[in-house]
């Protein structure tokens, strides 16, 4: 494996497992030194730590809940005392949440945009502000903002909201030589994926009649923090083996 991110950093949100971990564990083997965001699983996180440091590579754990502000800017603090300032941030952090819109709450709508709407634009504001001149973006959202789902009004609302924050900021950004992209996952084998109808029926729309595993979707990521993608920006990357 190419070690392209020799001497860079990388802060991957929520890596402690899933995509996210498969993310992290990818730009580490290539040579970026990594903080794993957590927010409830530290087991997990130094796990995901400890594969990277088992493989030769650099890694740290760093806890922030990405629905406080507050905690965004200590965990940017912490990631430039460790590895040192960024050159990659994907904004990876987010749940998963089903039911029909006439019966969600308004607990229910905080609980899915405080994560995965809030968490992520507060990420990209301090990302935006922190960057290397020359930095990666990757905003992780999900191919069903392209499909139509019955009881994931909440869910794809949210994602569909941050593939809009990352179009806007990669305009921002361009004078910099910043991108920023979202990558779109589709059925991948993850927790999030915990219901076997979801399983079936995702390699069942695949014309490899499968689902994803998490490292095929950290394989375009890393392409996309990537120098080889320098002229890609304001992109949405489909990483669902051909779902549409």
């Amino acid at each position: 494996m190419s070690r392209s991110f020799e001497g860079k950093t990388a802060l991957v949100t929520g890596s402690s497992r899933g995509i996210g971990r498969a993310i992290a564990e990818r730009l580490a083997a290539q040579g970026a030194a990594v903080v794993v965001n957590y927010s409830r699983s530290p087991q997990a996180a130094r796990d995901a730590v400890d594969a990277i440091l088992a493989r030769g590579g650099r890694a740290v754990a760093v806890r922030a809940d990405v629905t406080e502000p507050a905690d965004v800017r200590r965990l940017f603090d912490e990631a430039e005392k460790t590895v040192g300032r960024l050159d990659v941030v994907v904004a990876n952090a987010g749940v998963f949440f089903a039911k029909p819109l006439a019966e969600s709450t308004e607990g229910d709508y905080e609980h899915v945009f405080n994560t995965n709407a809030k968490g992520v634009f507060f990420t990209l504001r301090e990302a935006a502000r922190r960057l290397r001149d020359g930095g990666r973006i990757v905003v992780v959202s999900t191919g069903g903002t392209r499909m139509h789902f019955a009881n994931a009004s909440l869910y794809l609302g949210s994602k569909g909201a941050i593939e809009q924050f990352a179009r806007s900021l990669s305009r921002e950004l361009g004078s910099r030589n910043i991108t920023v992209n979202v990558l779109s996952p589709g059925f991948t084998d993850t927790d999030m994926l915990d219901s076997e109808e979801f399983r079936v029926r995702g390699a069942s729309l695949s014309p490899f009649n499968r689902i994803g595993a998490p490292e095929e979707v950290a394989d375009v990521a890393a392409f996309l923090a990537s120098d080889s993608a320098r002229w890609v920006t304001g992109q949405t990357v489909q990483a669902g083996g051909g779902v549409v």
